[in-house]
């Protein structure tokens, strides 16, 4: 009888071209400060991400202050809880999410997981950490300029948001166009780096479906971005010129303030437009490296291959070509022709196709799994509950009828936090606690880790769950006192009271897992390469942390796919991707 492979493995071919020589660092400021490691930039954007969200906390205690306890905290007024709604909302879904996923774990995984030794452009990739810091300080900077920040809400609506009688219309409104600007360059030149990466940095035997379901979520929401941000970055021109050129991209002929003003012939409507072709693909941009990492989670903590891999990635595939067709149902509201209405209705439906795919995966990959309910797959399954509840209440709200009367209550409020703001924000806890051990070579502390788990997963249904009743009986949303209405019970007020707390005690929670995260960066107990024995290659670099250039002298060869758990007749429940194939006497 002849023998049998065990794994996967099939011929490698030869390298297509020869190993760069990396670039080394010759001083402290070059290694740490200006560094071109991607491991390095990737932390950087980390941090620099954290300490921006931190703000945008601090900025939802304030808002749910006042909503809880209208009257009591005379120092937030109208305009400056317009202020904190703008910045909240745009902090959390640009400056933390989007540079967390593609500019924090981008760039520490890429290279790992496809067997490079860093980005293709590692000096263009440094220079894009730092364009993304400049944007950040430019819109902490509207801050403390005359008028304060923009209050025109995250959307950023014209003409509103530059008329007077709007919070932040002189000086703050300008800085967030920059800022937003600014921002776009620096992911442009992150995001051509992680496309090319893997694209052309993969190492020998990583074809494209070996590729851990990580990458292609990451690789995917890349070129959504670089697709959909030219649409918000000609918008922020456009309204720019408006503001301070005195063009009518977008303003129409109007009186403000009894005075007729020097504007005309511009479209509000093309503005929204303009921003929710960008603004849809943003939701995926967030939740398609969120989708990879959790199947990444869920396979090393279940001890089990991922339920048809093949059928993941062409979900993750669609889902994004699906996304640019759905825009217009931010819009539902804004008076479109009924057939418009009906196409992005339907289209809306039809993205729940993928989506719900990549569920039943994750549901039938834990089937019978060797589940082990460690803090990651905790952080893995919560986000699994969480993303289902959000996507149920956003068939409500994708249909024309229901959406219309629903548009502008919390109900929206709602859906829009447990889908983009629970649900990746879980997915981030899961990653960093999953990562952790390989980026310090530190174990955390497992029961702070459990409790901050607890205390977020179930906090969170305490704040948005309520919501959705407040917003059927309809509560509205942006407003700074809701006041005594005939159609708001008493008990809606005492609700909103007991989100505030709530919200409170989860946002100080959040300080358990900074505390966590640089207590064990000491005192941790040491981890070896691969605590959570997984396959990807991440975690089979010579040296935990991985050193400059990753892999040492050779690069790693990969022979089989990136889910090799549990494989019958192997020595252990897992076989590394860079592991040869065995002969054993059949």
């Amino acid at each position: 009888m002849g023998d049998v492979l065990i794994g996967r493995g099939d011929a490698i071919p030869p390298a297509e071209v020869v190993d760069v020589e990396l670039y080394h660092p010759h001083s402290w400021i070059t290694k740490y400060v200006f560094s071109q490691d991607a491991k390095v930039i990737a932390l950087q954007y980390s941090l620099t991400a954290l300490a921006i969200g931190l703000v945008a906390l601090v900025l939802s205690w304030l808002m749910r202050l006042q909503l809880g306890f209208p009257g009591v905290f005379s120092f937030i007024d109208p305009s400056q809880y317009l202020q904190y709604i703008t910045m909240h909302g745009m902090i959390m879904v640009i400056y933390l999410l989007t540079a967390l996923f593609l500019g924090g774990f981008g760039n520490y995984l890429i290279p790992l997981m496809v067997g490079a030794r860093d980005m293709v452009f590692p000096y263009v990739n440094m220079l894009s950490y730092w364009v993304y810091l400049l944007a950040v300080l430019v819109l902490v900077a509207s801050f403390f300029v005359p008028g304060g920040p923009t209050g025109a809400g995250w959307t950023l609506y014209p003409p509103q948001a530059i008329l007077p009688g709007t919070p932040g219309h002189e000086w703050g409104i300008i800085l967030m166009l920059v800022s937003l600007i600014i921002f776009i360059i620096g992911f442009t030149m992150g995001g051509l780096n992680y496309v090319v990466t893997v694209l052309q940095a993969r190492t020998r035997g990583m074809t494209l479906m070996r590729m851990p379901l990580t990458v292609w979520g990451i690789f995917t929401a890349t070129v959504l971005a670089l697709l959909a941000f030219p649409a918000l970055f000609v918008a922020c021109v456009m309204m720019l010129f408006d503001r301070v050129l005195g063009t009518s991209f977008f303003i129409p002929a109007l009186v403000s303030m009894g005075e007729q003003l020097k504007y005309g012939g511009g479209s509000p409507i093309l503005f929204q437009h303009l921003f929710w072709f960008f603004g849809h693909p943003e939701v995926y941009i967030v939740a398609l490296p969120a989708f990879g990492i959790v199947s990444d989670l869920i396979a090393t903590h279940a001890r089990r291959n991922i339920f048809g891999y093949r059928m993941m990635v062409w979900a993750i595939v669609a889902i994004g070509a699906l996304s640019f067709v759905v825009w217009a149902h931010h819009m539902y509201v804004s008076g479109m022709n009924p057939w418009f209405g009906f196409f992005f209705a339907t289209t809306t439906l039809v993205i729940a196709v993928p989506t719900a795919i990549k569920v039943y995966n994750w549901v039938l990959t834990l089937w019978r799994g060797d589940i082990h309910l460690t803090v990651p797959m905790l952080f893995a399954l919560a986000f699994i509950v969480t993303f289902v509840n959000g996507g149920l209440t956003g068939l409500f709200l994708g249909n024309v009828v229901v959406d219309v009367p629903l548009s502008d209550t919390m109900f929206v409020v709602a859906h829009f936090h447990m889908v983009m703001g629970v649900a990746p924000i879980l997915v981030i806890f899961g990653a960093i606690y999953h990562w952790y051990p390989k980026i310090t070579g530190r174990m955390w502390n497992e029961a702070l880790a459990k409790f901050h788990f607890w205390i977020t997963f179930l906090g969170a249904y305490a704040i948005f769950f309520p919501m959705h009743y407040l917003g059927l009986l309809g509560m509205p949303r942006r407003y700074h006192d809701i006041g005594q209405t005939s159609f708001i019970p008493e008990s809606a007020h005492t609700l909103n009271a007991f989100i505030s707390i709530v919200a409170l005690i989860v946002g100080v929670a959040q300080m358990v897992f900074l505390f966590n995260m640089f207590w064990s960066l000491r005192h941790g107990r040491k981890a070896d390469g691969n605590p959570w024995r997984a396959t990807t290659l991440e975690w089979q670099t010579p040296e935990t942390p991985p050193g400059h250039g990753n892999w040492g002298k050779e690069l790693p060869v990969v022979y089989r796919w990136a889910y090799d758990y549990n494989v019958p007749g192997a020595d252990q429940d897992f076989i590394p991707q860079n592991q040869p194939p065995t002969p054993r006497p059949a």
